[in-house]
């Protein structure tokens, strides 16, 4: 009876558990922790806090994911992972086309379009091993080969990973070479997609003792092709008379002279195959027994074609596209790490300079259903008076024809080219974990830099537009002349330089039982930009190359109207945390905590105003040059237990956070004209309980679930202001008590494994299923796709898998979202059309593991 009592305790905390959690969830499963009980469940060890310890042992919402999760889990990439961590969103448009959002702290992301060269800055840092690799709206999507974990750190992370750890941070923590040991494995895998086409996968990983106990190296090699399941279906588009362009300038008659296209040459079952390569080689030099140096090179190419999303009206998984679509994202990585002993401190110096570009294309002929599209393909129209001078040059004919209203071919794409480099320093020295007070401090210094060249082909070359030039004199990251139709592009560098000097302090007031640990980090950012964009207005059939509607952001003009300054920022300042922890019996631990994140603002493409006909702004609304960071002050208390001799874990938080000054980007072209911007708008209040459960109930069957309940609310109603600073407008948002965007209300899922002897081998089978509640894509309000705001719809999905395992090999069968599903994970209109990203529909696949390991050494 007793023991009942304490399970049904035990299940009452876990109704109430919250998640930041622990374990990897999973890898307990079929593996015991090495004691007497062979029943318990498997120590996870993480280095969240630059220290290696017990992931039940660290006083901070973490969940960790080991690798023999992600293989239980049959998962290779982000899009793969993130569903089974119920704190962690996401909007995605595509294979690295997303950002990570944590705790429902999302408020919209853009199309893709301009990411590069005006999106905000990601406030959930990106780490591969101690490298920052985040970028804005597009994640760096790491392919999970020889992965040792994934730790996951939910709330501000501010004082030991810095800006961009507003939210949290994800570590990306990959396998190190192993001394004196060889050691490898081949891993070959097919699957099926239901409506679309089969995926091959090739990976293999060697370890090799080179010199016995100094030196050794490791290495891993991947290629997966992913087919594809959305459908380019034929389809004719033409001018309609409900087209804002038509509307505007021909009174919503469609001219007759206006062609009808088709995309005939594109239709193809199958539109968006996907295909990772890449390598990663790594070496270990043991100096002595208190010296080591790491060095690690990482290569990876990402081709993801067509799109990822389709259209609802077109049928399950269709779209109608006119023009190719294809993204190719290559990054290249060399990391450092030096780790040591100076007297009795630890001492790490670890860097890294990575390299990524990104080219792509999609097709944006929908771009002419808009206000403006007309406007670049089609002459004889009346131009309307609110913007009607002689700089827009809407001509009545094409010079020498007949004076007849007439448009030329619809086809426009958008093409985006960018390339990050990104190098850091850091310098840390801790205390021994033994002492009774101990800190870790340390110097850290970023260089983080964009270039991006983001064109919008949209004009046609019979509508009188010519090659289009930069405007000269100014440094450019592209400054090549555009082609013929390429009618607006931005050409823009920008970053920032961070310096910071962090360290905390932790004392134990009663030795491991109360512990008091308070941090601090000192920070500057010098935030620049510089560049230059481009329009084609007023360029209508002129004989050179057009520069003279470009505009340079080099340079800007002083609120005196007479002084040029430089497009710079210096932000600084300094951002604390406060953790106690308590921890009454063996198993038990408690702790509160206040921490705080930023992440650094940024610059718009100039000061403007609005359309003046705005029934909104009249001609007041200025957007801004710039915008300030936001800020989060997060308060939590958790809790971390074992039960029933560590055969269940129980662990969560709750907490809540205030976000305030948050970064909006704005788009709606009636209102504000026809660029989007970013302002400094509304705060939020986010309230939460997370948690994870971990329950080996016997030596072969285990259960492990992780959920978060999530309640976010708009607190104010902050304003559009004038030049002056007058308010004017209230931002475009859903208003007072309203949710932010990705925020479902509950996200959950639990999985069942079952670890058994079939004859000779080993065997087992494993079931998942995961649930989200609805969500909305974005808080805006602004423009015809965001008005009303888009809700995306519940969704369940469930997962199983079968295996047999010898000495030396593994063979697995596995399902993916068996009921063929349609999760909505974006909902959006950024391309002038609504699309609707889903889930992969149903995968069935076949895995199979080579596997070796013996001594080594010369």
């Amino acid at each position: 009876m007793k023991s009942n009592q304490t399970l049904s305790c035990a299940i009452v905390a876990i109704l109430a558990a919250p998640s930041g959690t622990a374990a990897a969830a999973g890898a307990a499963a079929g593996q015991a922790a090495g004691s007497s009980g062979g029943g318990e469940i498997a120590e996870v060890v993480v280095t969240a806090t630059r220290r290696s310890e017990s992931l039940q042992n660290v006083p901070i919402a973490i969940t960790a994911m080991t690798g023999e999760t992600l293989s239980q889990l049959n998962v290779q990439t982000f899009d793969d992972y993130f569903k089974y961590l119920p704190s962690m969103t996401t909007a995605s448009k595509g294979p690295g086309q997303n950002e990570v959002y944590m705790r429902g702290l999302s408020t919209t992301q853009s199309g893709g379009q301009v990411d590069g060269g005006l999106g905000s800055f990601p406030n959930v840092a990106v780490y591969l091993d101690d490298q920052s690799v985040q970028f804005p709206g597009r994640n760096l999507d790491i392919y999970l080969a020889d992965l040792e974990r994934i730790e996951v750190l939910e709330g501000p992370q501010g004082t030991l990973y810095g800006a961009g750890a507003q939210a949290g941070a994800v570590r990306y923590i990959t396998r190190k070479p192993r001394l004196n040991v060889t050691e490898g494995a081949a891993e070959a895998g097919y699957s099926i997609t239901a409506h679309g086409d089969p995926s091959t996968s090739l990976q293999a990983v060697i370890n090799l003792p080179l010199i016995a106990d100094r030196l050794a190296v490791r290495a891993v090699i991947y290629n997966e092709t992913r087919g594809g399941y959305i459908h380019n279906i034929p389809g004719e588009f033409s001018r309609q008379s409900s087209d804002g362009g038509i509307q505007a300038y021909f009174n919503g008659v469609v001219p007759t002279m206006s062609p009808t296209i088709n995309n005939g040459n594109l239709t193809t079952h199958a539109y968006n195959p996907t295909t990772y390569m890449g390598t990663r080689v790594s070496a270990l030099w043991q100096f002595n027994e208190d010296w080591n140096l790491l060095l690690q090179q990482s290569y990876q190419s990402l081709e993801a074609d067509g799109v990822f999303s389709y259209a609802p009206e077109l049928g399950d998984l269709n779209v109608q596209q006119y023009n190719p679509s294809t993204n190719k994202d290559v990054f290249e990585d060399t990391a450092w790490t030096l780790n040591g002993r100076l007297g009795a401190l630890k001492a790490v110096y670890t860097g890294g300079y990575l390299v990524r570009r990104d080219d792509q294309v999609t097709d944006y002929t929908a771009y002419q259903k808009g206000l403006v599209g007309a406007y670049y393909t089609c002459i004889g129209g009346v131009f309307p008076a609110y913007v009607g001078t002689p700089y827009y040059n809407f001509p009545s004919k094409v010079p020498g024809t007949p004076d007849q209203p007439q448009c030329f071919s619809p086809r426009s794409t958008w093409h985006s080219i960018d390339r990050n480099t990104h190098q850091s320093h850091e310098f840390r020295l801790s205390t021994p974990d033994d002492w009774r007070l101990r800190a870790i401090g340390g110097l850290f210094y970023e260089d983080f830099r964009i270039g991006a060249s983001e064109n919008f082909l949209y004009g046609s070359p019979d509508a009188g537009f010519p090659a289009l030039g930069p405007l000269a004199g100014t440094t450019h990251f592209d400054p090549s002349v555009r082609p013929a139709g390429d009618t607006f592009f931005d050409d823009i560098i920008r970053g920032y330089k961070q310096k910071a000097v962090f360290g905390e302090l932790a004392w134990d007031f009663v030795p491991n039982v109360l512990t008091a640990t308070i941090g601090t980090r000192f920070y500057r950012m010098d935030n620049f930009e510089k560049g230059s964009k481009n329009s084609a207005y007023g360029c209508r059939y002129l004989t050179s190359t057009c520069i003279g509607a470009s505009k340079s952001l080099d340079l800007t003009l002083a609120t005196d109207g007479t002084t040029l300054i430089p497009l710079r920022t210096l932000i600084k300042g300094h951002k604390n945390r406060v953790n106690v922890s308590w921890k009454p019996a063996s198993g038990a631990m408690f702790y509160a905590t206040y921490s705080e994140g930023f992440r650094p603002g940024g610059f718009n493409r100039g000061q403007g105003v609005g359309i003046p006909q705005s029934s909104v702004c009249y001609h007041k609304c200025t957007i801004p040059l710039s915008y300030d960071t936001d800020g989060l002050k997060n308060y939590e208390l958790g809790w971390k237990t074992t039960w029933l001799d560590r055969r269940l874990q129980v662990n969560g938080a709750v907490y809540q956070e205030k976000w305030s000054n948050v970064q909006l980007s704005l788009f709606d072209p009636l209102v504000y004209g026809n660029l989007n911007f970013t302002a400094n708008g509304p705060d939020y209040r986010v309230r939460g309980i997370e948690g994870e459960v971990i329950f080996r109930v016997t030596e072969q069957f285990t259960l492990t679930s992780s959920f978060a309940w999530n309640r976010s609310e708009q607190t104010n109603l902050p304003s559009l202001v004038d030049a002056s600073g007058n308010p004017q407008a209230l931002f475009p948002t859903a208003g007072l008590g309203t949710s932010l965007a990705q925020s479902p209300p509950f996200q959950g899922n639990i999985r069942a494994r079952y670890d058994f002897a079939l004859g000779d081998y080993r065997a087992h089978w494993q079931i998942a299923g995961l649930h989200a509640a609805h969500s909305f894509a974005s808080v805006s309000t602004a423009g015809a796709f965001e008005s009303p705001r888009q809700n995306q719809l519940p969704y369940s999905t469930y997962d199983a898998s079968f295996g047999i395992t010898t000495s030396a090999w593994d063979a697995e069968l596995y399902g993916q979202n068996l009921t063929d599903e349609r999760p909505q994970l974006y909902v959006n209109g950024f391309d002038y059309v609504h699309l609707v990203t889903p889930g992969r529909p149903r995968v069935l696949g076949l895995r199979l593991t080579y596997h070796f390991e013996g001594k080594g050494g010369s």
